[in-house]
């Protein structure tokens, strides 16, 4: 589990390629400090460190993690949100974060606004449900707030130092994202969802 609190972005320093998949050598700061079989957030995908060596960290991309995430297209230099998991008697300053990619969205405008920084993004049929103005949304992540929200797209405000700390300065119109919606959105319809059916069948 892990919050959207982005710890800092790591680089992108080696791929592999094998017949399962792609590997990933990251560097960071806090590398050193990771053990095999922990978990850490890459750009919002919850994945495995392999092996740890000086200021680097392996994690593995299945076909599954390949087929739902734009990171098997990352070059080498590559910038990445990381984060390790949350810890049991941690602060929990974000939302809840699986680290599963839901869909991968896209960049649909950027604009300055003031020091802040306004970003929309295309809003997949999926997760739309999910997806409510003031609501809690996770892209590459990073915890947000919807600031705004349209059948197609919705809209985040960031200020500088999410700008600064994560990736989304070097986002462009057009890259892709990966966004995982509030977990408890997802348990809420599935709860309520055998209501709604009796319901339905009730009026008929």
């Amino acid at each position: 589990m892990f919050t959207g609190i982005v710890e800092e972005s790591g680089e992108v320093l080696e791929r592999v390629e094998t017949d399962d998949g792609l590997r990933l050598w990251i560097g960071c700061s806090f590398a050193d400090e990771l053990r095999h079989g922990e978990s850490v957030s890459v750009s919002g995908a919850c994945l495995t460190v392999e092996e740890v060596g000086e200021g680097r960290f392996s994690v593995f991309l299945a076909s599954e993690t390949l087929d739902r995430t734009y990171l098997g297209g990352l070059p080498e230099g590559a910038r990445v949100n990381l984060e390790r998991a949350m810890p049991a008697d941690g602060r929990f300053d974000g939302n809840l974060v699986q680290g599963h990619v839901d869909a991968t969205a896209e960049v649909r405008a950027i604009e300055p606004v003031g020091e802040d920084w306004r970003f929309a993004f295309s809003l997949p049929e999926s997760l739309a449900p999910y997806v409510v103005e003031k609501g809690s949304v996770t892209v590459d992540g990073i915890s947000l707030t919807v600031a705004a929200r349209s059948e197609e797209e919705y809209e985040v405000a960031i200020i500088p130092t999410t700008y600064e700390l994560t990736t989304l300065a070097e986002k462009a119109v057009g890259d892709p994202v990966h966004l995982e919606a509030d977990v408890i959105a997802k348990y809420v319809e599935r709860v309520a969802e055998p209501y709604f059916r009796r319901a339905s069948s009730a009026d008929r």
